[in-house]
């Protein structure tokens, strides 16, 4: 999803960013229920879901979405 560019909305968005983005608004507890991951549920930090999340594409892919369709409706 991330693939750079000018037309890419999360051109310049590191995934640290992103995820601390999501945690200040939905919190550990709303992310779980909105991505079914065990990093957000199970003990959450940051350090572990950015490690969990590079190495998973799929899930990513799903926290990139969040991140995108929160901040369209922040908007």
């Amino acid at each position: 999803m991330s693939s750079g560019g000018a037309g890419d909305p999360l051109h310049g968005v590191t995934l640290a960013a992103l995820l601390e983005k999501l945690v200040e608004i939905h919190g550990w507890e709303g992310l779980a229920r909105r991505v079914k991951v065990r990093c957000f549920s199970h003990e959450p930090s940051i350090a572990s879901s950015l490690k969990f999340l590079r190495r998973t594409p799929w899930a990513r892919e799903q926290v990139e979405a969040l991140y995108l369709e929160t901040m369209l409706r922040l908007r």
